[in-house]
């Protein structure tokens, strides 16, 4: 079947495709619909709030950092940030998800959605849930604010200022962490698709090819309020605000976990240039992608794997690529690299899925450029 027909197949409401081959773009897909409201429809250059796929381009500044020897990875985090109050968490131990630190205990107030550093001094304060380095489990949204206070106390920048000035700038990329107003107003917005129970979220963004259904655990949690899961997803809860992640604070606040604005385009094309050298040493690179952290996810209750800040093969991330790297963004969003192949890849949308398990579009048109290599 050719590409373009899986993607519409596939696409829902609105979508874009991307995938570079050997620094080449060779497939630019875009269709549908960016707004259901208006009917606007989804262009080329339409960005859109990409979710956890966030993770990788914040790991990547902070790699930035390790390479010009601001810190090292074995550094604790509380001789960056003094009011750090866990003095064997290490950086490491932040981009691996080893940290112990994976929800804020105390409710974040909407007022502080725009103050990343007040969300992190919340997190300061507390004590691991586990020993750091002991275990892994997904900080779903605490990573960005933990990662994004060490960048502000090195640099004096966020997170998304580098971004903007190490990356998109100096690459041409379409990478917003932290939109300005013009981007906000042709963003695509997002829609939630059937949602059969209350919280799925870590479920969808780690496990979107698992070939089984998911343990009965997973699927308690992913419905109790009160899990370690829905507590690591919802606090700040986005659903707070009005129209959710389509708020404009929201958009504008660029946290580092999931507050990326893209084009499939400009994401494939970040991970096409991180391949190439372009961003990182390919030596610093080599040791991100080496395995820090595997099996059991002590969040989201599946099998996960991670070097440093990516995405490794394992159940719920590109099992049938052993070369691959990346990250998946809660409700179907997809960047991923393959070194060995050559290939950088990118798939973008705005009809979020809530699906335990299956073929996603993502995984699917992913699959299907595997196949035809």
């Amino acid at each position: 079947m050719r590409l373009d027909d899986v993607f519409a197949r596939q696409m829902g409401l609105g979508a874009a495709f991307a995938v570079h081959v050997d620094g080449e773009l060779v497939v630019d897909l875009w269709g549908g619909v960016a707004d259901r409201r208006t009917g606007r429809p989804w262009e080329a250059d339409t960005p859109v709030l990409s979710y956890s796929c966030t993770k990788a381009v914040t790991a990547t500044v902070a790699l930035l950092l390790v390479e010009r020897g601001l810190f090292e990875l074995s550094t604790p985090v509380a001789a960056l940030w003094p009011e750090f109050s866990a003095p064997e968490v290490t950086v490491e131990h932040l981009l691996t998800h080893q940290a112990g630190l994976p929800a804020i205990e105390e409710r974040v107030p909407v007022e502080e959605y725009g103050d990343q550093a007040a969300i992190a001094a919340r997190l300061a304060r507390q004590p691991p849930l586990w020993e750091p380095g002991s275990a892994h489990g997904y900080h779903a949204l605490t990573y960005g604010f933990l990662v994004g206070e060490v960048v502000r106390r090195v640099t004096g920048k966020s997170v998304g200022d580098l971004v903007a000035a190490e990356i998109a700038g100096p690459l041409g990329l379409d990478l917003w962490l932290g939109a300005p107003d013009d981007v906000i107003a042709r963003a695509a917005r997002l829609s939630a698709g059937p949602r059969p129970g209350p919280s799925q979220q870590g479920l969808t963004e780690a496990a979107p090819l698992a070939e089984s259904v998911p343990p009965s655990e997973a699927e308690q949690a992913a419905r109790d309020p009160d899990s370690l899961m829905n507590r690591a997803l919802g606090n700040p809860g986005v659903h707070r605000l009005k129209g959710g992640a389509n708020h404009p604070d929201l958009l504008r606040a660029g946290w580092p976990a999931m507050g990326l604005v893209t084009t499939a385009r400009a994401l494939s094309g970040f991970y096409r240039a991180l391949i190439a050298g372009e961003i990182l040493r390919p030596d610093t690179l080599r040791d991100a992608l080496r395995p820090r952290v595997s099996g059991r996810d002590r969040v989201l209750l599946v099998d996960t794997s991670f070097g440093l800040g990516f995405m490794l093969p394992s159940e719920g991330f590109a099992p049938f690529a052993p070369t691959a790297f990346g990250h998946a963004g809660m409700g179907g969003f997809l960047g991923l690299a393959d070194p060995a192949r050559g290939l950088a890849i990118a798939y973008t949308m705005n009809e979020m899925s809530a699906a335990f398990a299956g073929g996603t579009a993502a995984w699917e048109l992913t699959k299907a450029v595997y196949d035809a290599l």
